[in-house]
């Protein structure tokens, strides 16, 4: 087994940032405007670097697929983003995030890493309000803060339930004023092919024009990954539906190791599944149980009845109901952390007291937190005894400036009003801990190939707390990234521009033109969907909320034989050389087969339960996840050898010598 290097500074945990920093190599700001850097991916981790790459004089060239970087999945992120400002004075501080975030993550993430993203979080916060991010405020104009679950402080900071639309608005705003500076080349509707080497570094990408066809090449001196997780492996997942591992699995094939692709989470407050005709899931955001109570019927002839439409949950009577999450955990209640969340849910749905016709929801309830809010009002209205009808009335306008758009969402998908009945919610598929392998300076095992945000691992371990996606992204990009690449480009500033006409660029053009050619042969028998439904099945069934040893090896041998019908008898219309959005899905799902293979892989090895990762034959008597420290306290990083199934397993063993590794508890 191979040993990586993480290159985690030496010396207490308080200082490791700041110490590496001072003895990392600079670029003077007149040899910048020499070098240039590729940043694919526009969303919070990408335009965040892009522009401050620019700003300190890089040159800069952005790539994303959607027409805009405003288009970036990051777009969809509702609750909030963590920050240990401590705002409420409640306890918060940078250790008290650095520890929630390690033990939210089953302690199977690095120390040194996470302790940085804690101290950056308020740099974040300070850099958002500079730009114009509408942050909530409290009465007083403070900044305001809400909980999110795994956590006993409200660190989250929010613009209603739009906070990732804000944030993405803000690093927007920043990448426009480079571009319109000529410092960043902004190429939209351009998917990035394949990764370049040169000499062993990354000197470049094969990108493809997605409205004309064309392929290009790209050259520069670093290249930043930033194109998020690759939940879409499912098919079914709250992601956007262009969201994929490309960039990231291109990287792969090219000897950027793989990390703890089995870590993925599953987020417990979706909007159910309505049936086979749909291609993606509905997130409702994790903010929404700071107010919400999550139960079920108590009496399994009350959950058929509620299935069967014969009995409607507001008639049922509160010693009826299962408030199932504070029965549990009644620390925490219902801010336990997603993968907590997710299984309780999952439990009672297989115990039978689903409440939806597939018998695959449970309940999130306002209607306390409504009569809460309004009576609170009500009093500071000076009405001293109003009506139910008038607490109901001032409640909900309570709950409608803080929720407003998310409650909207709701009933524009569900047809209920749930300010009336309450919501449905289950469990699905919603980010990926796992990612490119990384060191502390965010570079893969590929010298001058960088990754960021939720596309690299290096953060979360086995389980992402909630409003840790947007820290993580936006500490990458303003903050760490545009640091820790100076270290490596300080020996390119008399490289000079990097030639595109190389036999290495001719390589890797021939070797994308021959792909696409692969695609576009086969025999015409299925659809592209088909294959990615089937392939989301298989993971969903047995790669999903529980795993276990018997079909995780099935659904290797599964993932392989889809593969092989996929590359001979895949139907793919139109032309390889114009506009073809069959061919862009057809070159995703290619990579999702691939993936979804490792994954299991990586799944089967780890004989331990973990955050997101639940192996069935490893629980506690209560059903809770078993971890093995002695045998598994190590990141699994992959090395790509030709086909998944070959992939040679790496050991980062973790050190913690500022916490103690302790049983994950909640109650």
């Amino acid at each position: 087994m191979g040993i990586l290097d993480s290159k985690i500074p030496s010396g207490p945990l308080a200082d490791k940032w700041t110490k590496h920093k001072n003895e990392i190599n600079l670029v003077n700001p007149a040899n910048k405007r020499n070098i240039d850097v590729i940043v694919v991916g526009t969303g919070l981790a990408g335009g965040a670097a892009a522009a401050t790459l620019a700003e300190l004089g890089y040159n800069v060239k952005t790539f994303c697929y959607q027409d805009s970087p405003r288009r970036a999945h990051s777009i969809a992120a509702q609750g909030g983003i963590n920050a240990a400002k401590n705002y409420q004075g409640d306890g918060d501080s940078f250790y008290r995030l650095f520890y929630d975030t390690i033990k939210g993550g089953d302690y199977r993430s690095r120390e040194g890493n996470v302790y940085r993203l804690a101290e950056e979080s308020a740099n974040i916060i300070d850099q958002c309000v500079a730009q114009g991010v509408p942050f909530a405020r409290e009465y007083g104009g403070l900044l305001d803060n809400r909980s999110f679950g795994g956590v006993l402080v409200s660190r989250t900071f929010y613009a209603k339930g739009q906070t990732g639309q804000q944030l993405l608005l803000g690093a927007y705003a920043a990448m426009n004023r480079q571009i319109n500076r000529g410092k960043i080349q902004s190429y939209n509707r351009h998917e990035m092919m394949d990764l370049v080497l040169v000499d062993g570094k990354a000197r470049g990408i094969i990108a493809r024009d997605l409205v004309s066809g064309e392929i290009q090449r790209h050259s520069a001196h670093a290249v930043v990954l930033a194109t998020g997780g690759y939940g879409n492996v499912f098919f079914l997942s709250t992601n956007a539906m262009g969201s994929n591992v490309m960039a990231a699995w291109r990287a792969h094939k090219k000897g950027a190791f793989f990390a703890n692709p089995c870590y993925t989470q599953i987020h417990p407050t979706c909007i159910p599944v309505s049936g086979e005709h749909q291609s993606k899931l509905t997130l409702m955001s994790e903010s929404l149980r700071n107010d919400g109570r999550i139960w079920v019927p108590k009496r399994m002839e009350d959950a058929v009845a509620i299935r069967e439409g014969k009995l409607k949950p507001t008639q049922l009577a509160e010693e009826d109901r299962d408030y199932y999450l504070e029965r549990r955990y009644p620390a925490f209640g219902n801010l336990v952390p997603r993968d907590v969340a997710s299984r309780a849910a999952k439990e009672r749905c297989d115990a039978g007291f689903g409440v939806n016709k597939t018998g695959e929801a449970v309940y999130l309830d306002f209607a306390a937190a409504i009569e809460r809010y309004g009576r609170e009002k009500a009093l500071t209205s000076g009405l001293k005894d109003p009506s139910k009808e008038t607490v109901t009335k001032l409640g909900e306008e309570v709950i409608e400036a803080k929720y407003g758009n998310l409650f909207q969402m709701y009933e524009k998908i569900v047809d209920e009003n749930p300010y009336k009945t309450p919501m449905m919610i289950y469990p699905a598929v919603h980010y990926t801990m796992g990612g490119v392998w990384v060191d502390y300076n965010l570079q893969t095992t590929i010298p001058g190939c960088y990754c960021a945000g939720e596309a690299n691992f290096s953060d979360h371990g086995a389980n992402r707390l909630g409003a840790s996606a947007l820290m993580q992204g936006l500490a990458d990009g303003y903050f760490v990234l545009p640091y820790t690449i100076g270290d490596y480009l300080a020996d390119d500033i008399r490289t000079g521009a990097i030639p595109t006409d190389s036999p290495e660029f001719e390589a890797a053009e021939n070797e994308v033109r021959s792909r696409l050619e692969k695609l576009m042969s086969g025999t015409g028998i299925h659809s592209v969907d088909y294959y990615h439904k089937k392939l989301g099945k298989i993971m969903w069934n047995k790669c999903g909320m529980s795993r276990n040893a018997k079909e995780l090896e099935e659904a290797i041998k599964e993932i392989a034989e889809l593969r092989k019908d996929f590359w001979e008898n895949v139907k793919i219309p139109g032309a390889a050389d114009s506009k073809n959005q069959e061919l862009e899905k057809a070159g995703r799902v290619a990579d999702f087969l691939e993936l979804g293979e490792l994954f299991a892989k990586d799944a089967l090895h780890r004989n331990e339960s973990c955050g997101g990762h639940f192996r069935e034959e490893y629980q506690t008597e209560e059903g809770e996840a078993l971890r093995d420290d002695k045998n598994f306290k190590y990141v699994a990083a992959w090395e790509y050898k030709g086909e998944p199934k070959d992939a040679v397993l790496h050991k980062e063993e973790l050190v913690y010598e500022n916490i103690e590794l302790k049983t994950r508890s909640y109650k």
